[in-house]
């Protein structure tokens, strides 16, 4: 007994009787004001770098493309013109010119400018036509491909040689703001362009991933074609999911058995397959002695030790698994009467299954606020303009200072450097906004994480309080608050920011150390041996677990906080504490519930899949022309929207299951701490519960209820 004592206390003392507590506390007092106050201020600030990416910030170069000149294609000026045209698209891939073209800033050494549509034929310069005219050879036959301001009296050749008028066009079309070479056309012979297999082949790469357009253009009309069939696909996956969790309070108890007879039949079939295989090779007299160690980890299915202690492991698992079934028969009974006691809990409060919603649009909100942001700092700080030259060894460019400042208004036209004109080079990095670019992006980062899990938490403790007043009301459905939704929304709003951006800012740290730590395995991966290989895994492992621990403790100091209104670190201790006081009861309920919610998606998911796989690829018929399924490019993109849509809605009703069924077992663990079934302290648990844990109440709910008036 002082054993058990002495346990009981290393894990905190059990809730007292308060004979004033009626469920979630609503005469409570802001927690953590420390938090809220800095929480706010973090807010406010990222609120200030969001200005300051605004007015300093450009996205057009992101969105629109820049000729020569800097000057925007499709904006200003040059509205009717949203194109980009590379004079020699060549220049810009050839394996020679990768460097240059890096240290240009991706700009390639090349004229370019703005056109209103991209060349459809072929077309090369002749010799003939040099000495003729620009204005003949381009302008008359229709080709707008010049740099603006080109005479039309001046020769071709020259300009050729200055590169004002491209010397070849090739059948293109729009991709990304930018008129790209088709791959099925044929190349004409280009004067001064080698047509080597290798430059061929390195054209047909990279226009083979900038051929993006034309599967764009099938992707768009085919979910044009089929959006409102997707839209019946996420409205079955809305009702399967709505009937499975207000149905379990029926099949929870036959649906768990059937789940656990089905992995213990797993097991056993994979102990037979794996004694089958060891038996084969045990004949073949196949053994690792004979192999010996090597890299190649698909040569150990052929020796008979691997399956060998493949059947030992499985039998050990089937063996546990069973033992577990027989000596915690009772606690499994328990989970499953809590998960039907959640399907009554959601069926009452049906408002519970849309509160996704509200987070969803939050979190949206938090991912686009910040997008935007990183965009815009990444484009802040003024164009920078700069001499450049097609070919800087011609005569007269000796004296020309190449990659020099420029005014991009009076470009260099008369001089004796051929080709020589000021060009857009890339963006500006001084400045007090620029210098401090990497910082404003690192608080960016962290406000991300922080509001992400802020508003994740926000949901949760909402959550707990709308579940709580549920299980806290002694007659069901009498005593249940009106709004239980709204009301606990207000008060976790109104008394629990602060916390929850206490829990959220802890998560937000770890997230971060993780990302770090990610990108230095990645950039480090090629240089790494195997001794730092493997303490970067377990630095990852030990971060992942830390994750998953902090995300648990939060979770249930949400629930805490949203019944007492305690600050975080006394609701932290309090659900840790209870918990390690119920740990075999909290491994039981938190096993049977993921594999239930497992099945619960895996239903969901499968069966939209399945009726959209049949329907869209025209295999379910006698429907009538109302519901034939549509002509699609690719069939699969529809499935594929439909199957990640339900399991989207799958997950948010299902997390709306979880954090009920958590809710109402440290509400149910209190309970039992708490009380004792007399008249005084009656039980609020449902009579099922009582029933399997031998208990009962010696006071009705109306007793109850009259003694309280």
């Amino acid at each position: 007994m002082g054993g058990k004592q002495d346990g009981d206390e290393a894990c905190g003392k059990p809730a007292k009787y308060d004979p004033s507590f009626r469920g979630p506390i609503k005469n409570r007092s802001c927690t953590d004001i420390i938090c809220c106050i800095l929480f706010l201020a973090f807010i406010l600030g990222y609120i200030v770098v969001g200005i300051v990416a605004w007015v300093y910030g450009d996205p057009r170069q992101v969105l629109y493309p820049r000729n020569s000149t800097g000057a925007y294609c499709g904006v200003g000026a040059n509205k009717d013109k949203p194109y980009l045209l590379y004079f020699n698209i060549f220049s810009c891939i050839l394996p020679t010119n990768i460097i240059m073209v890096a240290e240009n800033g991706l700009q390639c050494p090349t004229s370019q400018v703005c056109v209103s549509s991209c060349p459809e034929v072929a077309w090369t310069v002749e010799i003939s036509q040099f000495s003729q005219n620009v204005g003949e050879v381009f302008y008359t036959a229709n080709r707008n491909f010049c740099l603006p301001g080109v005479p039309w009296d001046m020769p071709v050749i020259q300009s050729l040689q200055q590169e004002l008028c491209p010397s070849f066009l090739l059948p293109s079309a729009p991709a990304l703001g930018r008129c790209l070479p088709l791959l099925n056309s044929t190349l004409p012979e280009l004067p001064g362009i080698s047509s080597n297999t290798s430059i061929s082949q390195g054209i047909s790469g990279v226009l083979d991933s900038l051929n993006a357009r034309d599967i764009t253009v099938k992707i768009f009309e085919d979910v044009a074609q089929s959006w409102y069939w997707i839209l019946v696909a996420l409205a079955v996956a809305l009702v399967l999911s709505l009937l499975f969790i207000l149905l379990l309070r029926l099949v929870a108890g036959p649906l768990v058995l059937v789940l656990i007879l089905g992995v213990l039949g797993v097991l056993a079939y994979g102990i037979y397959h794996c004694w089958e295989e060891y038996r084969v090779l045990r004949d073949k007299g196949a053994s690792i002695t004979q192999l010996g160690v090597t890299t190649n980890l698909s040569a150990y299915r052929n020796v008979q030790e691997t399956w060998l202690a493949a059947v030992i492991v499985l039998a050990v698992l089937e063996g546990t698994l069973l033992l577990l079934l027989i000596f915690l028969r009772q606690r499994i009974r328990i989970a499953i009467a809590l998960l039907k006691e959640a399907s009554k809990a959601v069926g009452q409060m049906m408002s519970t299954l849309f509160y996704p919603l509200v987070t969803f649009v939050l979190l949206l909100i938090c991912i686009v606020y910040w997008a935007m942001t990183a965009l815009y700092l990444a484009t802040s700080g003024q164009p920078q303009y700069v001499l450049w030259a097609p070919n800087a060894s011609l005569p007269g460019c000796e004296k020309v200072q190449m990659n020099t400042s420029c005014n991009p208004m009076s470009q260099p036209m008369n001089s004796s450097c051929p080709g020589l004109r000021c060009v857009f080079q890339s963006y500006s990095s001084t400045g007090l906004v620029q210098r401090s670019l990497f910082n404003l992006q690192v608080y960016g980062i962290l406000g991300l994480f922080w509001t992400l899990n802020w508003v994740l938490a926000l949901g949760q403790c909402v959550l707990a309080g709308a579940f709580a007043s549920f299980y806290w009301a002694f007659q069901k459905p009498q005593d249940i608050p009106t709004f239980p939704l709204s009301s606990a929304f207000i008060r976790t709003l109104r008394y629990h920011t602060g916390s929850l951006a206490f829990g959220a800012l802890i998560l937000s740290l770890v997230q971060i150390a993780r990302v770090i730590l990610e990108y230095i395995d990645n950039k480090l991966r090629g240089a790494q041996n195997p001794v730092a290989r493997c303490i970067m895994c377990c630095f990852k492992c030990c971060l992942w677990c830390l994750e998953k621990f902090i995300k648990f403790l939060n979770r249930n100091a949400y629930i805490m906080i949203a019944i007492y209104g305690k600050n975080f670190c006394v609701s932290a201790k309090n659900a840790f504490m209870l918990l390690m006081r119920n740990i075999v009861r909290v491994v039981v309920l938190d096993k049977v519930t993921d594999l239930l919610l497992l099945f619960g998606k895996l239903l969901v998911v499968g069966g939209v899949g399945v009726l959209s796989f049949f329907f869209f690829t025209g295999r379910i018929r006698g429907l009538g022309r109302d519901f034939e399924n549509p002509s699609l490019n690719y069939y699969w993109l529809p499935i594929m929207i439909s199957i990640l849509g339900a399991y989207v809605i799958a997950s948010g009703f299902f997390s709306v299951f979880g954090m009920c069924v958590d809710t109402l077992f440290l509400c149910f663990l209190e309970d039992l701490e708490r009380n004792d079934g007399s008249p005084d302290r009656p039980y609020y648990m449902p009579t099922s519960l009582l029933k399997i844990l031998g208990k009962k109440n010696e006071a009705f709910p109306g007793d109850k209820k009259k003694k309280n008036k």
